[in-house]
């Protein structure tokens, strides 16, 4: 595929309350997941794993400091060489100039133009997977839609009370989208709408430019869900690893499904490469005190206590006689001697006092927020 085939926006403007204190000064796109990623990696891989050199990502205004330190200047995904370019946009200038009568698409509009693109992508936040993109181009070009949209059959405990579910014809069309709080059938399986579409990016620019006009969504990804009604959808299934992540339980369980082998693999070891932010760093030391099992451990952690389904992100240390179980550890988190913590999430420099227990449930498990010392016993997510 030429290099600028497709160009692609990254919208990365909508943010759950149901994920926080995780998200309290973070982006949902950079959440930690499987002990080196974040959320964002498989959005930014699956667009340079189809070619595509150009990309711009819209943001909320004071939440990007995390997005520039994991991304830099852009070298793991390749974007750093002469012929690439990625650009970041505040979601709330955008707002400003729409309350303000203004052409609040703009810059996206202005982008399209200069990347001289023929096909565009647009892909949402909270979604991750391993897709083939030029085979949704492909779909898309076989057929005479303006849009294409990716869509997946999930069971109804994955999927979000705003999510958008499709209603497709035999002919492949979006016949009808309703969200998931006002779908009508009681199938277990819904078509779970990805908020991935691919346009031609002549019709997109016409698309916003008239959109602004009549006073359209100010998100782009709200806009393309209206436009699915305005104008004929093409909608491509997709078969592979999906989680959606839109509150604490669905990103715990979208973690700890990466210790099933079959999961693990089809996301991370498809034929395409999922890219992320490299560390220099020594390996993980287990002393000969420490029992680990079934668990996965990012560089630089130190175990001598026993670790049971869990998952470890870089430069954690559980000391001797601590207990981990079915938990999710960020960086740094430090489990001191006789501490035991079962279906928790750690977030970054958590410190767990000697001696304490940290227990919650599979359905709820407790969350301790970035930086904290827990010196007392937490029980059942209280």
């Amino acid at each position: 595929m030429r290099t600028n085939k497709m160009c692609a926006i990254l919208g990365n403007a909508h943010e759950s309350r149901e994920l926080l204190p995780l998200t309290e000064k973070r982006p949902l796109a950079t959440l930690p997941f499987d002990c080196k990623y974040r959320l964002l990696d498989f959005a930014l891989s699956n667009v340079v794993n189809a070619n595509i050199k150009s990309v711009y990502m819209v943001f909320n205004q004071g939440r990007t400091k995390s997005v520039f330190d994991h991304i830099g200047g852009g070298r793991e995904w390749h974007l750093d060489s002469i012929e690439s370019r990625f650009f970041i946009h505040f979601y709330q200038d955008v707002l400003q100039k729409r309350a303000d009568g203004e052409n609040y698409y703009e810059a996206a509009i202005d982008y399209l133009k200069k990347s001289k693109s023929e096909y565009t992508v647009f892909i949402g936040n909270k979604m991750i997977c391993n897709i083939d993109l030029r085979g949704v181009l492909k779909s898309h070009q076989s057929n005479d839609s303006k849009l294409t949209v990716v869509y997946k059959k999930m069971p109804k405990d994955q999927i979000a009370y705003q999510d958008l579910i499709l209603t497709i014809n035999e002919n492949g069309q979006v016949e009808e989208q309703n969200r998931f709080y006002d779908e009508q059938s009681d199938t277990e399986l819904k078509n779970l709408c990805m908020n991935i579409f691919i346009m031609n990016t002549k019709w997109l620019i016409y698309a916003l430019e008239e959109g602004q006009k009549k006073g359209g969504p100010a998100s782009m990804q709200e806009f393309l869900a209206l436009c699915m009604e305005l104008y004929p959808t093409t909608a491509y299934e997709y078969t592979g690893f999906l989680s959606n992540v839109f509150d604490i339980k669905s990103y715990y369980e979208a973690n700890m499904s990466m210790l099933e082998p079959k999961k693990f693999s089809s996301l991370l070891y498809a034929d395409r490469k999922i890219f992320t932010k490299l560390k220099n760093e020594v390996a993980t030391y287990y002393s000969g005190d420490s029992d680990v099992r079934n668990s996965q451990f990012a560089t630089g952690c130190i175990v001598e206590g026993v670790v049971r389904n869990s998952l470890f992100s870089r430069n954690a240390h559980v000391e001797k006689q601590a207990e981990i179980h079915d938990s999710v550890v960020m960086a740094n988190a430090v489990i001191k001697k006789g501490a035991i913590v079962k279906y928790a999430i750690l977030d970054k420099n958590v410190e767990i006092e000697a001696g304490v227990k940290v227990t919650g449930t599979p359905e709820k498990p407790i969350v301790i927020k970035k930086g904290q010392k827990i010196k007392e016993d937490i029980f059942g997510g209280e």
